[in-house]
């Protein structure tokens, strides 16, 4: 139905469009030649307008540019800020720690730590936590201690799965069937299909086939899929891979990070998962750098009863500012005052709305496109029926199509998260803000198919 041609003028004149109306972000840009590729980090030239927006300021689901343009945030940090920005009970907790408490870097525990490990028992169902300043950091520390107790070398990871930078989750189901490493891995230390093992998602047949090796010391993997798209667990696939993990001998760590819009204690609470390790990062800390890793009591007990590991000196992962003061104060804020069960509510409501109104503008058209929700995340995908694995989502994306949407809301000011369509909520953002976006996105549809 999409018209190509008419798909490159549309997004050649949003592009265009764009430069026009941003011309101090162009120039922070150019003066930025000290920064590798311009940016603080690198993805952050993932944009559709050729150059990236300047943030000046943002505050609760608004973000302001250099250029004085206002936009509704759907983006929110890519989850970093699900709590919304600067969020009032994390910058009165931060502030009280920096002017009143100070010691930033201590390396001293405090209490505030205690109860976010005691919170994040209550909401994961797993009793033993940890700190990181990412989740990438947590999942490295998770793979190593399973590594420990199992004497296994591999990890196995889903197809297209997100786990930050961990090299062993760089690795996807090939043409062929066969393992190879993912398009564009950067310097890998070694090829990693002599580390890790990967088997699509939903697939537990090809689940089994690898785990049968027996040299699978853990399953790393997001409770659904969400950095190539939302891809959502078949009915008893969730399941079936605790099964099967326990039938050989390999732990299952469930990387909430993402998967946390599913609910105050993520995919795992709202689904009644039983993994033996829970990772998370970005959103608990309410824009704060910090990641966490939690442990069942058996695994923890294990690791505690080896004499053998060196946990204390060999143990400090994430580096010495891994749980520090700051973060763990603004972790406590953000899951006793912002991110609770009532605001996850709210979120996950608007959300729907935001969901039912894409699918109508789908029907309206008669795309045949699809509409995934997970909690308090949306995104609508260029295939239906939606993917049902990671293989199947990324042969499904339109990278054209997809800068164009993206172009085209961004000069009306509506964000999306860049990398793909998706959409997150947090506390404050509102029905006006879902139908801004709706209407936005019904004329960027009308202009493309007519």
């Amino acid at each position: 139905m999409i018209d190509r041609e008419r798909l490159s003028d549309l997004l050649a004149r949003e592009r265009a469009a764009f430069v026009a109306t941003h011309p101090r972000s162009a120039d922070a840009y150019a003066a930025a030649g000290s920064l590798f590729g311009r940016v603080p980090m690198t993805w952050m030239n993932k944009t559709a307008g050729g150059f990236p927006v300047y943030a000046a300021g943002a505050r609760g689901a608004r973000v302001t540019d250099v250029d004085g343009h206002g936009y509704v945030d759907f983006c929110l940090g890519d989850t970093a800020a699900m709590a919304g920005h600067s969020p009032a009970p994390v910058v009165e907790a931060v502030t009280a720690r920096l002017a009143a408490g100070g010691g930033l870097a201590t390396m001293l525990p405090t209490e505030d730590a205690a109860w976010v490990g005691a919170e994040l028992a209550r909401r994961f169902g797993v009793p033993r936590w940890s700190f990181a300043l990412t989740a990438t950091d947590a999942n490295r520390w998770a793979i190593r201690l399973l590594r420990a107790v199992t004497g296994r070398p591999r990890i196995l990871v889903n197809s297209y799965c997100y786990h930050g930078s961990v090299d062993e989750s760089l690795i996807v189901v090939g043409p062929d069937g066969d393992s190879v490493s993912r398009p564009g891995n950067v310097g890998a230390p070694c090829d990693v299909t002599t580390t890790s093992r990967v088997a699509e998602y939903n697939d537990l047949a090809g689940l089994e086939r690898e785990l049968a090796h027996g040299d699978v010391a853990a399953v790393l993997m997001e409770p659904a899929l969400t950095n190539i798209g939302i891809v959502l667990p078949s009915p008893g696939y969730l399941a079936g891979v605790r099964e099967l993990t326990r039938r050989y001998g390999s732990y299952l760590v469930n990387d909430e990070t993402h998967t946390f819009s599913a609910g105050p204690g993520g995919a795992t609470a709202a689904w009644g998962l039983e993994p033996d390790v829970v990772t998370i990062g970005k959103a608990i800390g309410g824009g704060v750098p910090i990641g966490a890793y939690g442990l069942s009591a058996p695994l923890a007990d294990l690791l505690s009863g080896r004499d053998d590991l060196d946990l204390v000196d060999m143990g400090g992962v994430g580096g010495t500012l891994a749980g520090n003061p700051l973060s763990v104060t603004a972790a406590r804020a953000t899951l006793e005052h912002v991110l609770t069960a009532p605001a996850f509510d709210g979120m996950t409501s608007v959300a729907t709305a935001f969901a039912n109104g894409v699918q109508e503008v789908i029907d309206r058209f008669g795309l045949p496109w699809s509409v995934a929700q997970l909690g308090a995340r949306v995104e609508y995908r260029f295939c239906d029926p939606a993917p049902t694995s990671g293989g199947a989502s990324a042969a499904a994306a339109d990278g054209e199509l997809e800068d164009f949407l993206h172009a085209y809301l961004l000069n009306r000011g509506v964000l999306l998260t860049p990398f793909h369509n998706m959409a997150l909520m947090c506390p404050e953002t509102t029905l006006a803000d879902v139908a801004t976006h709706h209407e936005l996105f019904a004329a960027a549809v009308t202009e493309l198919v007519g």
